[in-house]
């Protein structure tokens, strides 16, 4: 199969089109650095001309409530090209539990694009993963200091990028599901738990403090962002680290 791989050259994306290449699909890697952009619609014709498969893992440069403006109109122009170029398969990228934490901006912009999505004109898929250990570094950074790391207490499952993006490849090469699949780490670990895992393994002295107010993750409620029956991908964060 032809696969337009939207957000192709990105962390999820490249390897997504790697893992499509090795199967013996041809994924063509598509971005702002090719010449598409999913807001203006620069290139998105060209881009998704005789493809098979769109599969869509583009994001907006912001968290805030610009957010969902980004998705709104990266999805409709997306969806009318693919629906123009007869596409048969619509697969995006997007987050277990993402319904379900309303307070945060991004996640209410990742539902909006799930439902444009499921409401559109071409058969989809929409896989949910838990949240990437390719990013943990920068969630502590966000409320560290050079002594502490204030973090809540927040139930996560982390998932490295390269699983998440062997699940994308494998929904995009198959049917359309017409719905979610979900995709998580092996084990559930609370956001401080993880970020004591994460300071020992680089030698790092700071303290993780326990804070129910710090960070965007502070504005989730219970486990959410865990999934026990989810698909579980094989990589633990203490291999990965390593």
């Amino acid at each position: 199969m032809k696969v337009a791989v939207i957000g192709g050259t990105g962390l999820i994306g490249s390897q997504v089109v790697k893992k499509l290449d090795a199967a013996g699909h041809e994924a063509v890697p598509h971005s702002q650095s090719t010449g598409v952009d999913v807001i203006s619609g620069q290139g998105l014709d060209e881009a998704v001309a005789g493809a098979d498969v769109v599969v869509n893992l583009t994001n907006s440069p912001t968290f805030d409530e610009a957010s969902l403006s980004f998705f709104q109109t990266s999805m409709d122009n997306l969806l009318a090209a693919a629906r123009e170029a007869g596409v048969g398969h619509f697969v995006v990228l997007s987050i277990v539990g993402v319904d379900r934490v309303p307070e945060l901006d991004y996640y209410r912009a990742k539902a909006l694009q799930e439902k444009i999505l499921a409401a559109g004109p071409i058969p989809y898929s929409i896989v949910r993963a838990t949240q990437f250990m390719d990013f943990m570094d920068a969630v502590l950074s966000w409320t560290a200091d050079a002594d502490t790391v204030r973090l809540p207490a927040t139930p996560i499952q982390p998932i490295a990028s390269r699983d998440v993006a062997a699940a994308v490849a494998e929904v995009a090469a198959g049917a359309p599901l017409n719905g979610i699949r979900n995709v998580a780490g092996p084990e559930i670990l609370t956001l401080d738990e993880v970020g004591r895992i994460t300071l020992a393994h680089k030698g790092d002295n700071r303290t993780v403090v326990v804070d129910p107010t710090a960070g965007m993750f502070a504005a989730v409620k219970g486990d959410v962002l865990t999934d026990k029956d989810a698909r579980l991908a094989p990589t633990r964060y203490t291999d990965w680290l390593a």
